[in-house]
């Protein structure tokens, strides 16, 4: 075993985190589940959702036989949607060509949409002890630290020194401690900023403490500008509840409901005036916006608002779109900046459809 290996697995002995719902029982299915929950998010901000998903789909294939709605709704709020979407179809994919059972080889895995070289690693050292390396933000960021690795670590080149450090410094044995072990120290201890040096137990040799360069390392991104993108959203309000369509199945917010969306303020009004001739557009210029931020552009969404008689609508549209309100029982997905917008309005009740 590394002096590193056994030094860090001394210490998740003593510090580690031994109470993390995926680790009991710690099966391929969840901790398949939990890897793609916790790409982007926080360890906190994820364990409800895994609780509840786990309480609604506990294996492969209960989630292939799941509508896609009711996926997407599970996973309202956690962000990075085409997580849930792949899967869904890796799930399915896992039925038809694996009996239901997620494979134990890294290149079956890695097949299915979504897993990727780390996530399959995961799966294969946590499930089924295989020495296995892992390469997400919290073990980039401690290796390129602990043998100073300059560049930033989403390139290529620095990319494939990390995975060699990776490799080099795994155990014989205990590879589902040692990667729970290595994912904890960059989040615990290991950490963005102020890092607690004199906690780690790797800290005697590390490359970066010795030089005074942890505020550097790993090199960050080089700065970019992130564009804004102005939008228009209809909010049409009925009795029966707030119309919403379901958006195409990629890009951003893929295969959930919103509201009905333009480039132009006058597209939208001239779309919504057409299809609901009865509608009545309320004051403009209220100055009712959604900011959200996405990896690469920044989104000002801004409203327009509509109100509909009792005789223009209907209980449900068809087709993809619904009249969404506290008294309907289905469960879809919605953007979390768009359910917590319409919370805001009063137009959901805090959780009626969850």
């Amino acid at each position: 075993m590394s002096l590193f290996a056994a030094r860090l697995l001394s210490w998740f002995d003593r510090h580690g985190r031994h109470d993390l719902p995926w680790q009991h029982p710690r099966s391929a299915y969840r901790v398949w589940i939990s890897e793609i929950m916790l790409q982007q998010t926080r360890v906190e901000a994820v364990i409800p959702y895994f609780q509840a998903f786990m309480a609604r789909l506990p294996d492969v294939r209960a989630l292939a036989g799941a509508p896609l709605d009711e996926v997407l709704h599970l996973w309202s709020g956690l962000g990075y949607y085409a997580r849930a979407r792949n899967l869904h179809r890796a799930a399915r994919l896992v039925q038809e060509r694996h009996g239901g059972e997620l494979p134990a080889e890294r290149a079956a895995l890695e097949a299915l949409p979504g897993i990727g070289r780390s996530t399959a690693a995961a799966i294969l050292a946590q499930a089924h002890g295989q020495p296995e390396a892992i390469l997400d933000g919290n073990v980039r960021r401690v290796l390129a630290r602990h043998a100073a690795v300059e560049g930033w670590p989403g390139s290529t080149a620095v990319q494939s020194r990390l995975w060699e450090l990776a490799e080099a410094r795994l155990p014989r044995e205990r590879m589902g401690d040692y990667t729970q072990a290595i994912m904890d120290l960059g989040a615990t201890v290991c950490r963005r900023t102020q890092p607690a040096c004199q906690r780690c137990p790797v800290a005697s040799d590390c490359a970066a403490l010795a030089q005074g360069r942890t505020s550097d390392l790993p090199t960050p991104r080089p700065g970019r500008a992130l564009p804004l993108r102005t939008r228009w959203a209809a909010l049409v309000i009925a009795p029966a509840g707030v119309y919403l369509e379901r958006r195409e199945p990629a890009g951003i917010w893929g295969g959930l409901y919103s509201m009905p969306e333009a480039e132009q303020p006058e597209d939208l009004r001239d779309a919504v005036l057409s299809r609901w001739t009865h509608a009545r557009e309320e004051a403009r210029n209220t100055g009712d916006r959604i900011a959200h931020v996405f990896s690469h552009y920044r989104l000002d969404l801004r409203i327009l608002r509509f109100r509909l008689p009792a005789a223009a609508c209907g209980i449900m549209e068809g087709g993809g779109s619904i009249w969404y309100n506290s008294r309907l029982p289905v469960r879809v997905g919605l953007p979390a900046p768009i359910e917590r917008f319409l919370k805001d309005q009063g137009t959901i009740d805090n959780g009626a459809n969850r």
